[in-house]
């Protein structure tokens, strides 16, 4: 895998190795950019940004069925080969130089040090290459200064008990450390989340952090739907609170009681999540509700008069009341198929609540992915990614999606593994990409039209 990832960086490095002045490129997500890429904000000094004074200057010409167009900084995740990185862009980059056999190393000043006797051969030292992590708050502070705001990629991993995490943490440390929110989902296992939320309590990074409890006999995945709501939700809410891990502050983490519900179902599920929804408001606890599966529920389920009342009590919490939804494919080799009905989903309920003046409710996207066994090669994934992250990015409400899966589960296959690869890519990608989208009040149009593939 570091062997992939190395020479992904090396072909970034010799696009780019002659560039020391601009800014990783961003895409414009603004009203007036939103069916046009952006092309890389002007010269940005990462010692003095305030130096400077960047415009952001649309690429003429695109038309909707040319996406994705991709930028320098996402050459940086994906294969430099179908992302070139444009000669008037460049990226954040150490100082680093590609050598005629092949490898990367990294250039640092000399050190002096005492001579070493005649027959000694002092052993050699090899030293990492860096990523080239953007200078996020410079970012924020040009864009904001251009009526604009940051967001940042949102896709993050969803893991279990068992499995494949490894260098899961380093991927949590390092955008902890750049300031970059992740999002993590976890069943029945709290490590990784109090890890996290540990992390969050030091920086102040506002992590999305996802627990949900999948063990332990009936109506631990959907509620008991032979009760009344009202009888449903007090039964839901006892067996998930009485089992939420005591290490996680439910303050700060969100707590999932169902999962892939009945659709047919959506007027009683309106109402037992308004319970549901009171009682953690009044706890101090955040609650993300139904979990539908991806291409659920039809659009005329989001009007009902329960669910439109939910919506609202939701649109009112947005810090303690979210939505959970999954969005699959359902295919391994086309992550677009059947948009915005499967991925995209989310902006269908955007829509009716902007056509009833609700304020946009939270969402989780507590599985996103391919199929429940397989996952692509690192760099076809990535690409979907890629696209991915540009549809969420515009929409502040979704807090992230969830790579589904690195943990364990005999019905999964060896999805953990397959999942495992992109932890390294996924990590590059975070640290080197960006988007510039609306400043609030202004929001992005819920038009499928504008991401379409």
């Amino acid at each position: 895998m570091w062997g992939w990832l190395i020479a992904l960086l090396v072909g970034v490095v010799t696009t780019v190795a002659a560039c020391t002045d601009a800014p990783p490129a961003t895409t414009d997500l603004s009203p007036a950019g939103l069916a046009t890429d952006i092309a890389a904000v002007p010269a940005l000094a990462t010692a003095t940004p305030t130096a400077v004074s960047p415009t952001a200057t649309p690429v003429p010409g695109e038309t909707l069925a040319a996406y994705p167009v991709e930028t320098a900084a996402q050459a940086t995740a994906v294969s430099p080969d179908p992302y070139p990185a444009p000669s008037d862009q460049e990226l954040y980059l150490p100082v680093v130089e590609s050598e005629s056999n092949g490898a990367v190393s990294t250039t640092t000043a000399p050190v002096a040090e005492a001579t070493p006797p005649p027959t000694e051969t002092p052993t050699p030292t090899l030293t990492p290459t860096p990523i080239p992590t953007v200078d996020f708050t410079a970012v924020k502070a040009q864009l904001q200064a251009q009526g604009q705001e940051l967001a940042y990629a949102k896709i993050g991993f969803h893991v279990g008990v068992g499995g494949n995490t490894e260098g899961l943490d380093t991927w949590m440390r390092e955008l902890d450390a750049a300031g970059v929110p992740f999002f993590l989902k976890s069943v029945d296992n709290a490590e990784p989340l109090y890890v996290a939320q540990e992390m969050m309590r030091q920086s102040g990074v506002p992590h999305t952090l996802v627990y949900r409890k999948v063990s332990g006999g009936a109506f631990v995945n959907v509620p008991n739907y032979e009760l009344s709501p009202e009888e449903a939700a007090l039964h839901n809410w006892q067996l998930h609170t009485e089992a939420f891990p005591p290490e996680l502050d439910p303050s700060l983490v969100w707590m999932e009681t169902m999962n892939e519900v009945d659709k047919e179902r959506s007027e009683w599920l309106a109402q037992f999540a308004l319970v549901m929804g009171q009682l953690a408001v009044e706890n101090g606890r955040k609650w993300a509700a139904f979990g539908w599966s991806s291409g659920e529920p039809e659009p005329t389920d989001w009007e009902s008069p329960a669910m439109l009342q939910f919506l609202r009590f939701a649109g009112d919490h947005p810090d303690q009341i979210a939505i959970a939804v999954h969005e699959y494919s359902y295919k391994l080799d086309d992550i677009r198929d059947g948009y915005p009905y499967k991925i995209g989903r989310f902006l269908e309920l955007f829509r009716i609540a902007d056509k009833y003046g609700i304020p946009r409710p939270t969402v989780l996207i507590t599985e996103w992915g391919w199929t429940y066994e397989f996952v692509p090669d690192p760099a076809l994934a990535m690409a979907d990614i890629a696209w991915a992250a540009r549809l969420y990015a515009p929409y502040p409400q979704v807090k992230g999606a969830a790579i589904w899966y690195l943990g364990q589960g005999d019905t999964f296959g060896d999805i953990a593994n397959l999942t495992q690869r992109l932890i390294t890519p996924m990590r590059v990608y975070a640290l080197t990409n960006y988007f510039a989208i609306p400043q609030p009040p202004a929001q992005a149009p819920p038009d499928p039209a504008l991401y379409h593939p």
